[in-house]
């Protein structure tokens, strides 16, 4: 998405965002940063008319936190990621309660929905092998086959990581 089509007050909403960030939302950007530096998140992006919580551009994901009020407008978070994904991305949401107390979990779904090893994040071998000696709880996961998933495999996975 480029910074030309966005609306014009975007830009403007997402730094007051930023400034006003939730508990939740503070405790998750430094779990991404410290967790997933390669992936370069970035915190309150406005894409389209929308503004996501945390979106890495190099793995093609995006990651929602969501209070008590997301339950009340599954319709509209429906739209949202339904416009995201034909964007390319993958989002997943989690609950406020569980980035605020359970980074563990979190991290481990993060991991499951990044590329392995730093694949398509720029990283050579070289690099992606550092990384793994700096961070050993970075997924690092045999070259894939050349078999293409089964029917319904790929939803199965999907499903299982919190994807929606």
């Amino acid at each position: 998405m480029k910074r030309l089509s966005l609306p014009a007050s975007a830009v403007t909403r997402a730094r007051k965002l930023r400034r006003a960030a939730t508990p939740a939302e503070r405790a998750m950007k430094k779990l991404l940063k410290a967790a997933f530096p390669a992936a370069h998140f970035r915190f309150q992006v406005p894409m389209g008319n929308y503004i996501v919580d945390f979106a890495s551009h190099r793995a093609k994901l995006i990651i929602e936190v969501d209070g008590d009020s997301h339950a009340h407008q599954q319709e509209y978070d429906a739209a949202r990621t339904k416009f995201l994904e034909g964007e390319g991305y993958k989002v997943i949401r989690f609950w406020n309660q569980d980035a605020l107390h359970n980074p563990e979990g979190i991290s481990v779904l993060i991991e499951k929905a990044l590329p392995p090893c730093g694949e398509g994040l720029g990283w050579g071998p070289e690099a992606a092998a550092s990384a793994k000696k700096l961070n050993p709880a970075l997924r690092c996961k045999a070259a894939p086959t050349s078999r293409p998933p089964h029917r319904g495999e790929e939803a199965i996975c999907q499903s299982a990581i919190g994807v929606f």
